[in-house]
């Protein structure tokens, strides 16, 4: 399978990028500056996520593209989905995987409301899951075939499995799941159609 990676050299990113190119993918990555280890399978791209020509350059020929973009403080993330979508869809190209943030999953407090607006998320900063929302709103006005994974609180740690996964909730009593295991349940997306124009959220 051919993939686009945006984030790559990020935490979640570079563990699903490891997988992907253990499996024998070929890889194509955007990044602003060498910091990928060379590997035969992959190519990188170098330029910016908020340009509408490296997205392009990023996406061309892909049959699945999978987004561990975060927001780090600024609106990368909304200024970079545009362009994502409209570059899948001259290429028709259906499938998108993205990284989101259980504040966007729905609320148990108050129907109708996101875990970020109904008070279920003890975070006082809403920054980042206000520009995740933006992103989920544009993928769910497409005709795209996406999935947002929402990790809950996200320390770094390997794979170990024994997690949970609920469709647009996170699961009852969830404290956290790790960035290995983020990066696996993600990755096996590319060949699980459950969650398709769904948000899915995940802890142990």
């Amino acid at each position: 399978m051919k993939l686009a990676i945006f984030g790559a050299t990020g935490r979640v990113g570079s563990e699903i990028l490891k997988r992907a190119l253990a499996d024998g993918h070929q890889v194509r990555a955007l990044q602003r500056s060498p910091k990928l280890d060379k590997h035969p399978n992959l190519e990188t791209v170098f330029g910016n996520v908020r340009h509408k020509k490296d997205v392009e350059r990023s996406i061309a020929g892909a049959d699945a593209v999978i987004s561990a973009l975060g927001t780090d403080k600024t609106t990368t993330l909304t200024d970079a989905m545009p362009f994502i979508i409209e570059s899948m869809e001259a290429h028709d190209i259906k499938r998108v995987i993205t990284i989101g943030t259980a504040g966007i999953l729905n609320s148990r407090l108050e129907e109708g409301k996101l875990r970020y607006q109904g008070g279920d998320s003890n975070r006082k900063m809403t920054f980042a899951a206000e520009q995740h929302e933006k992103t989920y709103r544009m993928l769910e006005e497409s005709g795209l075939e996406w999935t947002v994974v929402c990790p809950t609180y996200l320390p770094d740690g390997e794979a170990r499995g024994g997690y949970r996964v609920e469709k647009n909730f996170l699961p009852e009593g969830g404290k956290e799941i790790s960035v290995g295991d983020t990066a696996e349940f993600a990755y096996r997306q590319l060949e699980d159609s459950a969650y398709i124009r769904s948000r899915v959220g995940l802890s142990y």
